[in-house]
């Protein structure tokens, strides 16, 4: 089971209440997709925020970031870092701004 750091931005924080770090535990492989449905099952009003009820697929202005790469368009199963994994360093969620 590993345990892995998430950082959440502010609106999502107040919705979880929580703080800016929150911890989520993992079994086996630590992807995207295992790390968000552990996030979602610890802090259920955080459903449908992340991603798509049905397909499960990241919401549009919802960015992943780990260990300082962009891992928004990786494939859901990808294998996150070796860092993320061992919760040297976390996951960012951050919320996309558009404009120009």
């Amino acid at each position: 089971m590993a345990v892995i750091r998430v950082q959440l931005p502010a609106h999502l924080r107040t919705l979880a209440g929580v703080g800016r770090e929150v911890q989520v535990e993992v079994a086996g492989a630590v992807t995207q997709r295992t790390v968000l449905d552990a996030l979602e099952q610890a802090y259920p009003m955080l459903e449908g925020t992340l991603r798509d009820h049905t397909t499960k697929l990241r919401r549009p202005f919802i960015r992943f970031f780990a260990c300082e790469q962009d891992w928004s368009h990786h494939g859901l199963d990808d294998p996150l870092p070796g860092a993320v994994a061992s919760g040297r360093e976390p996951l960012l969620v951050v919320g996309a701004i558009a404009g120009g």
